[in-house]
Protein backbone atom coordinates (compact mmCIF):
# COMPACT_ATOMS: atom_id res chain seq x y z
CA UNK A 1 0.00 0.00 0.00
CA UNK A 2 1.43 3.33 -1.06
CA UNK A 3 0.86 6.49 0.91
CA UNK A 4 1.94 10.08 1.02
CA UNK A 5 5.37 11.11 2.18
CA UNK A 6 6.37 14.43 3.71
CA UNK A 7 9.94 15.54 3.11
CA UNK A 8 11.46 18.56 4.82
CA UNK A 9 14.52 19.92 3.03
CA UNK A 10 17.09 22.25 4.52
CA UNK A 11 18.52 24.50 1.79
CA UNK A 12 21.59 26.67 2.21
CA UNK A 13 21.83 29.61 -0.18
CA UNK A 14 24.82 31.69 -1.20
CA UNK A 15 25.38 34.45 1.34
CA UNK A 16 22.98 37.35 0.87
CA UNK A 17 20.76 35.48 -1.61
CA UNK A 18 18.48 33.71 0.87
CA UNK A 19 15.32 35.72 0.10
CA UNK A 20 15.86 35.45 -3.67
CA UNK A 21 16.39 31.67 -3.47
CA UNK A 22 13.33 31.29 -1.21
CA UNK A 23 11.15 33.13 -3.77
CA UNK A 24 12.56 31.05 -6.65
CA UNK A 25 11.86 27.78 -4.84
CA UNK A 26 8.32 28.91 -4.00
CA UNK A 27 7.53 29.95 -7.57
CA UNK A 28 9.29 27.13 -9.46
CA UNK A 29 8.64 24.08 -7.25
CA UNK A 30 5.48 25.04 -5.33
CA UNK A 31 6.37 23.46 -1.95
CA UNK A 32 3.60 22.74 0.55
CA UNK A 33 5.39 25.03 2.99
CA UNK A 34 8.50 27.21 3.00
CA UNK A 35 10.21 29.48 5.51
CA UNK A 36 13.52 31.23 6.13
CA UNK A 37 15.08 30.50 9.55
CA UNK A 38 17.96 32.11 11.40
CA UNK A 39 20.00 29.25 12.85
CA UNK A 40 22.61 31.40 14.60
CA UNK A 41 25.84 33.25 13.98
CA UNK A 42 24.27 35.06 11.01
CA UNK A 43 23.53 31.82 9.18
CA UNK A 44 20.11 31.58 7.54
CA UNK A 45 18.58 28.44 6.10
CA UNK A 46 15.52 27.85 3.96
CA UNK A 47 13.24 25.01 5.00
CA UNK A 48 10.87 23.66 2.36
CA UNK A 49 8.23 20.96 2.87
CA UNK A 50 7.07 18.79 -0.02
CA UNK A 51 4.31 16.19 0.17
CA UNK A 52 4.20 13.58 -2.59
CA UNK A 53 3.17 10.02 -3.31
CA UNK A 54 5.51 7.42 -1.80
CA UNK A 55 6.13 5.92 -5.25
CA UNK A 56 7.58 9.19 -6.60
CA UNK A 57 10.60 9.37 -4.28
CA UNK A 58 12.25 12.57 -3.10
CA UNK A 59 15.38 12.38 -5.25
CA UNK A 60 13.89 14.31 -8.15
CA UNK A 61 12.83 17.15 -5.83
CA UNK A 62 16.33 17.31 -4.38
CA UNK A 63 17.85 17.47 -7.89
CA UNK A 64 15.49 20.32 -8.85
CA UNK A 65 16.38 22.22 -5.66
CA UNK A 66 20.11 21.87 -6.41
CA UNK A 67 19.59 23.37 -9.90
CA UNK A 68 18.05 26.61 -8.60
CA UNK A 69 20.42 29.55 -8.97
CA UNK A 70 22.05 30.54 -5.66
CA UNK A 71 21.56 27.19 -3.91
CA UNK A 72 24.79 26.09 -2.22
CA UNK A 73 23.70 22.91 -0.43
CA UNK A 74 20.56 20.79 0.04
CA UNK A 75 19.93 18.18 2.70
CA UNK A 76 16.93 16.15 3.82
CA UNK A 77 16.15 17.16 7.39
CA UNK A 78 13.18 14.84 7.87
CA UNK A 79 11.18 12.32 5.84
CA UNK A 80 8.05 10.62 7.10
CA UNK A 81 4.93 8.80 5.97
CA UNK A 82 1.76 10.85 6.34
Amino acid sequence: MMGKVGVLFKIYAEEGKEEEVEKNIASELKPNGIQLDDIGFGIRVIKALFIHEDSEGSGSIEEKLRKISGVREVEVEEETLI
